[in-house]
């Protein structure tokens, strides 16, 4: 699970680094759900409606700058992920 920085702003599962946000309004454009509504553009992204949030990471993906956005999954919301080839048997 990702640290928590004192200036972090933490809304919810929605952790935004305000030192690392150029603010370019990416993550408000590109979430589906509008969890960021009524933030203004040039500005740290405003979490409106954390409980809308459903995780599909677009916010993170599309932010240019690793780290400045991060969500942390709910562990009843993480899916297990099993790698098939783990299941074959290695040749010798």
């Amino acid at each position: 699970m990702p640290s928590v920085a004192k200036s972090d702003i933490v809304d919810c599962n929605i952790i935004i680094d305000p030192n690392k946000c150029t603010r370019c309004g990416r993550c408000v454009e590109v979430c589906s759900e509008d969890v960021f509504f009524g933030s203004v553009p040039g500005e740290v992204p405003t979490v409106t409606y954390p409980e809308e949030c459903i995780y599909f990471n677009c916010c993170v993906y599309e932010c240019p700058v690793p780290g400045a956005i991060r969500l942390r999954i709910p562990l009843p919301m993480s899916l297990l992920y099993k790698d098939e080839e783990q299941d074959q048997d290695i040749p010798e």
